[in-house]
């Protein structure tokens, strides 16, 4: 004998497979965000950052947190890197910014960019950057000179995001 009223309450109530895959994204966006914010906590630590200046975990949730050191050579990037870039952190760290430029980059803006890291000052620019795939994107750049807390400039950070509206 068939029991109809569990087929209908199963029809009626049953939850499409993708909203289990939101699910798991959603929860892979924390654990990577988790991670994120650990490895920064250590690289602030180790470096003696006020962290609350920095506002970093706050930003991170909607950027992509990037971080060199005094010759410019990339030491921590935030997942959000491989969804912006197509890049995974683990193929950046060592390298310059320079990897994400190419011709349609200009070259007046990557002159101003030059000009306040060598004065040591934070600058906002929006420039043409390059996928892994060769694609360009607008990219928006808020990036600051970050010091310890003996006043020693030990590295900068950027904080980056796609800009659409350009």
């Amino acid at each position: 004998m068939k029991n109809t009223s569990s087929d209908d309450f199963l029809q009626r109530n049953s939850v499409p497979i993708m909203a289990w895959d939101f699910h798991y994204e959603f929860v892979n966006e924390l654990k990577a965000l988790t991670i994120d914010l650990e490895k920064l906590n250590e690289i602030a630590s180790k470096f003696t950052w006020d962290k609350k200046k920095l506002n970093i975990q706050e930003r991170i949730k909607e950027e992509v947190v990037v971080i060199t050191d005094l010759e410019l050579k990339i030491v921590f990037a935030s997942s959000g890197i491989k969804k912006m870039t197509g890049f995974k952190e683990e193929e950046i760290l060592g390298k310059t910014p320079k990897m994400f430029q190419g011709p349609a980059t200009s070259k007046k803006d990557l002159k101003e960019i030059r000009e306040a890291i060598k004065k040591r000052v934070s600058f906002v620019k929006t420039i043409e950057n390059y996928r892994k795939n060769g694609k360009t994107y607008k990219c928006k750049i808020e990036a600051t000179p970050v010091y310890n807390l003996k006043g020693e400039l030990s590295h900068f950070m950027a904080f980056e995001k796609e800009d659409l509206s350009a």
